[in-house]
């Protein structure tokens, strides 16, 4: 008898509110995104990045692996940065969340929190999203992991 194997199907998810964009924060958990590839398109009102996603349900079935997802925003208004540089390509950024701030409903804003204070802002005239696998999938050996600090820094 052959074995069969085990093929995970590319991640599709569409966000229209709060609780599908915590759906979709919740794959992303963890993703790297190289700044050179984020951009924000004014004409088309459109943001979108490419993230090396950590797939968390392949990890609670024993594989650690990664892959290729694209992920954009539509009815983009404004997009700002802080805590890092775009025109530095290269520098990776680990993203922790993507929450929404309302404003006058259905407005808001989109933000993208990274480890080490960096942060996207895009102020958006909805909440409207999708995000898609990509490619093939790789293996890693590093799980993403987070110190947690009970004691404050000494000084």
């Amino acid at each position: 008898m052959q074995q069969e194997l085990s093929v995970p199907r590319r991640l599709g998810l569409i966000a229209m509110d709060c609780e599908d964009l915590a759906i979709l924060s919740a794959n992303l958990q963890d993703a790297v995104v190289r700044a050179g590839d984020l951009t924000f398109l004014p004409r088309l009102r459109r943001f979108a990045l490419v993230a090396c996603r950590f797939d968390w349900v392949r990890a609670q079935e024993g594989r650690m692996e990664r892959c290729r997802t694209g992920l954009h925003f539509d009815r983009v208004e404004r997009a700002t940065l802080t805590g890092f540089r775009q025109d530095d390509a290269d520098i990776m950024l680990n993203l922790l969340s993507i929450s929404f701030e309302p404003a006058e409903l259905p407005s808001g804003t989109i933000v993208f929190t990274f480890s080490g204070g960096a942060a996207i802002r895009l102020k958006v005239e909805c909440l409207e999203a999708q995000l898609h696998d990509l490619g093939p999938r790789w293996t890693t050996t590093r799980k993403p992991g987070h110190a947690i600090c009970d004691e404050p820094e000494e000084k």
